[in-house]
């Protein structure tokens, strides 16, 4: 942004900041309020964004722009009329102002508020300063916000709800280099229950949670850089569960600490799995990972060998990986006494002693090859840092950790070993597309008294988050009783409310996405603020299609997560996760497609088809929280059941 006085205007309170390439946003400042306007290229201006006054609020102390009611008098004829039987009651009546300021309302929209219904409340908080339109939201859906006393602090600026909204320079400099910085780099605010947990000390492991748009991932690159900062020669690692997700991460945190750049060398960015491999390297030599297709192959010659049997390939390769393998058993007695979480195939003893000599031989091939699994790389990796060597890492922040594996979960434990604020997770439990659920307590990572649930979301309007809620229950609770409640999350903002068609044809949709895809170009949205996702590469075809049919340049994402300018961005829903847009089209959820049939018709074990079903209505879920103002799901007869689900 560069923000300079607008050259036609005298007056010396008219300033002019470029919003984008095609927009300049200007300002007048009178003595008491601003007046916002946006000016494109061609000096046309749109219509005067808001009249708001800067104030100190009477109650909580903040510093608040409050939006100016203009005045007009008229003549009032008193007309009796009868109410009609279906008009809806105020629902915030039975507050009182003192209740009401409590929570940031302005003195002059308080009576629009007591007037506010289920119909009009949405618009009523829209005008309102974010805190307080935040607790009416949550009151509106059963929720109780927290009232917000007053604050002692020397200026209404220090006041924490004042700082989500006002970011203080010390000098001209630091003004000159934040107004360089273009808009999506202003990524400093922080909701005040935001940065209660990112400055908190924990005594041990602690993990927030929240839906999707909660801003986990901010709170985690804001954790890893207080954490720097607090101590200015500790080692952090901001880590997470793929290679997408981390290149998605660093330039977030470059953008973060773009004016102390020293911070940089004090936080690694890098994916697990990228972590383990440096470090093994490091302190245990080189290390030769087997190819899932090497593992499939010696299990399966290894079943061959030792025993005539019920089970499938596929069942005893599920077996190893999330059993024998992820756990590292060793032994018969260890394989004949383990808790097979998530694995109702009931095994009796004779079966599993017929099994584990399937397994233990499948282990003496892989070390006469001298290969090890990934499990196998983590285990001796936990083992080296728990019992010898000190952790390269005083801290560790987890993003998408409901995506851990038991091995990767271990590791990380033997590297936080318990210190305080050794190792902070965020995740969802809603979003777990990866990983069985297994027990973090029985690994040693205990987070219970020291968690956290985000509430407001920011990246979602308020009706796609309605929506795509819908796919999932109210509560997810994990192995060890932890209750992530979904409930009483309120988005900051609205939109327009979701789509979902079903067409009879696989080019009637391509038609429908691609007119969907040119109408929202034609609102306004950039080519590369569109995102379309499909469920596995081979539907990617129908993606580029609609693209096409818009006539919109288009890229297919990869591990990178590059976006392009002016091209729209196509991708499978595993890559979608970090990402989001201004809209996005979620094509091909058809049935057999949605739940994929290839997993499907893979299940050897009972549990499997609910975790099969679990996983891919998170998928869905990740997908469609992308968006941030505009969504489109679409698929052919016979659809997804999971598109009932979202309508329902």
């Amino acid at each position: 942004m560069k923000l300079h006085k607008l050259d036609r205007a005298k007056d010396k309170n008219f300033w002019s900041v470029r919003a984008s390439d095609d927009l300049r946003l200007i300002v007048h400042r009178t003595s008491d309020s601003l007046l916002l306007c946006y000016v494109d290229h061609h000096d046309r201006a749109y219509e005067w964004a808001a009249r708001r006054k800067l104030e100190t609020h009477p109650t909580t102390g903040a510093a608040q722009l409050v939006e100016i009611r203009e005045t007009v008098q008229e003549i009032v004829v008193p007309v009796y009329v009868q109410q009609s039987a279906g008009a809806k009651p105020p629902i915030f009546a039975h507050l009182s102002e003192g209740d009401l300021l409590g929570f940031g309302v302005p003195r002059e929209w308080m009576a629009d508020v007591r007037e506010a219904t289920d119909d009009t409340v949405l618009e009523v908080a829209a005008h309102l300063p974010a805190e307080a339109g935040e607790a009416l939201l949550v009151l509106a859906t059963g929720g109780a916000p927290r009232s917000r006393p007053p604050v002692m602090a020397t200026s209404p600026f220090d006041h924490p709800d004042a700082l989500r909204r006002f970011r203080l320079v010390a000098d001209v400099d630091e003004l000159a280099r934040a107004l360089d910085y273009p808009w999506e780099k202003w990524t400093t605010f922080l909701h005040p229950a935001q940065r209660e947990l990112v400055e908190r000390h924990f005594a041990g492991p602690a993990r927030i949670c929240g839906s999707a748009g909660t801003g986990k991932t901010i709170v985690a690159l804001h954790r890893a850089v207080h954490l720097a900062r607090a101590n200015p020669e500790a080692r952090i690692l901001l880590t997470t569960s793929s290679d997408a997700l981390a290149n998605a991460l660093r330039p977030k945190l470059i953008r973060l600490i773009g004016t102390t750049p020293r911070l940089a060398e004090q936080i690694e960015v890098d994916a697990l799995d990228t972590v383990a491999v440096r470090l093994y390297q490091r302190t245990l030599g080189r290390a030769e990972i087997s190819p899932p297709a090497v593992v499939r192959t010696i299990v399966g010659d290894a079943a061959r060998d030792s025993l005539d049997n019920k089970f499938s390939v596929d069942f005893l390769l599920t077996e190893w990986d999330e059993v024998v393998d992820a756990w590292q058993i060793a032994s018969w007695e260890a394989y004949r006494d383990v808790a097979r979480l998530g694995r109702k195939t009931r095994l009796p003893e004779k079966q599993r002693q017929a099994l584990w000599t399937t397994f233990e031989h499948a282990r003496t091939a892989l070390d006469a090859k001298g290969l090890t699994t990934r499990a196998g790389l983590y285990s001796r990796l936990a083992a080296h840092y728990a019992g010898r060597d000190r952790s390269p890492y005083d801290s560790i922040v987890v993003d998408e950790a409901q995506d851990l594996s038991v091995p990767q979960l271990r590791f990380i434990a033997a590297l936080a070993a318990g210190r305080p604020d050794g190792v902070f997770f965020a995740g969802d439990l809603g979003q777990r597309i990866f990983q069985l659920p297994f027990s973090w307590r029985s690994l040693g990572v205990d987070i219970r008294g020291r968690s956290g649930t985000l509430r407001v979301n920011y990246r979602t309007s308020h009706q796609i988050r309605k929506q795509a809620d819908r796919l999932l229950g109210a509560e997810v609770t994990d192995v060890d009783g932890n209750v992530e409640d979904r409930t009483g999350t309120v988005s900051a903002f609205n939109g327009p409310p979701p789509v979902v068609r079903t067409l009879d044809t696989e080019d009637e949709e391509i038609e429908a996405v691609g007119q969907w895809l040119a109408a929202r170009v034609s609102e306004g949205a950039r080519p590369e603020e569109i995102g379309v996702f499909v469920r596995s590469p081979a539907e990617l075809p129908r993606a580029q299609a609609a693209a096409n049919a818009a006539e919109l340049p288009f890229t297919l994402l990869d591990e990178d997560l590059r976006t392009v300018r002016g091209h729209v961005a196509i991708a499978t829903m595993h890559l979608s996760k970090g990402l989001e847009f201004r809209a996005v089209a979620v094509m091909a959820c058809d049935d057999e497609v949605l739940p994929l049939q290839s997993r499907i018709e893979a299940i050897t074990d009972d549990a499997d088809l609910e975790e099969v079903y679990d996983t891919e209505r998170h998928l869905l879920y990740v997908a469609c929280t992308r968006a941030r103002d505009h969504l489109l799901v679409t698929g052919v007869r016979p659809a997804s059941e999971f598109l009932g689900d979202l309508q329902t």
